[in-house]
């Protein structure tokens, strides 16, 4: 099986984005949307390891009539795992996920992922309760997954990625700077900032 480059899937992802609001996973999920163009709606964790679906669910529910996309990969998915079964159960037909799976911890010296003993985490999601799971190891399906993001309806793809290291690409590292952005770029004159 040949992987594909993690880098080139994102940029297709997020091209072109529209009104996407995108929370990406620590390191590389983040760099990566970076790398696709900086934007507004982009909301990367910084250091929230675990945390991105569960923010991503967060913001699928507050703004139901907003298409939520999350890139986040294999280790930081599974640290929050729990959160594929709330997602199964609320069932935010706004919410996208999209996991770049390359079966390392690629920040921390890129020992072995659970996926690299055989963890099927698109296996995980259906049986959370995602009726659209799949794991995407051919650049053919990358239409089709692009297809599916812009779309409607809960989905869940396993992107198999190799795990070659990008030049780094970082986001703004102000947290209350990435926050403040990406409230006025969604809510406009309703955000009110408060310090």
């Amino acid at each position: 099986m040949t992987l594909l480059n993690r880098r080139q899937v994102v940029e297709h992802l997020l091209q072109p984005r529209g009104d996407l609001l995108v929370v990406a996973g620590l390191g590389a999920p983040a760099w990566d949307i970076t790398a696709a163009g900086d934007h507004p709606l982009n909301f990367p964790m910084w250091g929230g390891m675990g945390g991105a679906i569960a923010t991503g669910l967060g913001l699928a529910l507050a703004q139901p009539t907003k298409r939520v996309l999350v890139i986040t990969g294999d280790g930081e998915l599974l640290m929050g795992l729990n959160s594929l079964a709330t997602i199964g159960v609320s069932q935010p037909t706004n919410l996208a996920i999209v996991v770049l799976d390359n079966e390392v911890y690629g920040e921390t010296g890129k020992q072995k992922t659970h996926t690299g003993f055989g963890v099927d985490l698109a296996a995980v999601a259906t049986a959370c309760g995602f009726t659209n799971s799949s794991i995407i190891t051919d650049v053919n399906e990358l239409t089709s997954l692009k297809k599916e993001v812009d779309g409607s309806g809960l989905m869940f793809a396993q992107v198999k990625v190799d795990s070659k290291s990008e030049e780094l690409v970082l986001p703004p590292r102000d947290g209350a700077l990435l926050k403040n952005r990406f409230r006025e770029a969604l809510l406009g004159d309703q955000c009110h900032f408060s310090n």
